[in-house]
């Protein structure tokens, strides 16, 4: 058999590496996040990302796409509901590789790869930009002119308040896991 001249494998042939992959991708989606070898993680990371960016699409024939890769329905299932809704404002980055310690044994370079969860910093800056609007608005209606520098404090202190709120919530929910498992 004739081995490929061009680009990475990481099976003994082009058939093997598609299934390795199509299971991992599968994985990936299903628990979001997998421990592996780096160059296993650096080949899947294109191959998820161009998967999640065909189920935010959402058509009949973007499913059918992702159909052909992973083929147990109830994780296509949830990546086109929950995580496509989850990465809706993001452009891409869909997904992060973190390197750990290596593998005992033969001492393989590891990795971490899982799905980004947090809110892309664009979307904050946009939402941080929308409340600085509204809140200009608010002010015109009432027809107080209040300067852009107390509108921006505004922002920043409703965004302080709810990061304060945010926390108080997560202590109280550890509070109440702490008093469970006594």
């Amino acid at each position: 058999m004739p081995q490929p001249k061009k680009g990475p494998r990481l099976a003994s042939s082009p058939a093997h590496e598609r299934l390795m992959l199509a299971n991992m991708a599968t994985s990936l989606f299903k628990h979001e996040q997998i421990t592996t070898t780096l160059p296993r993680a650096k080949r899947l990371q294109p191959l998820a990302e161009r998967l999640i960016t065909f189920a935010k699409g959402g058509t009949l024939a973007d499913r059918r796409r992702v159909m052909r890769f992973i083929r147990d329905k109830s994780v296509v299932h949830k990546l086109f509901t929950s995580i496509a809704d989850r990465m809706e404002g993001r452009e891409g980055g869909y997904t992060r590789i973190i390197k750990i310690s290596p593998r005992t044994g033969d001492n393989a370079p590891m990795a971490i790869i899982s799905l980004v969860t947090t809110e892309s910093p664009k979307n904050a800056s946009l939402k941080e930009a929308e409340t600085a609007v509204k809140l200009a608005e608010d002010a015109a209606a009432v027809g107080e002119e209040e300067p852009m520098e107390e509108a921006g404090e505004a922002v920043k202190e409703e965004t302080a308040k709810e990061a304060e709120e945010k926390s108080e919530a997560e202590a109280e929910s550890a509070k109440e896991k702490s008093e469970e498992e006594k």
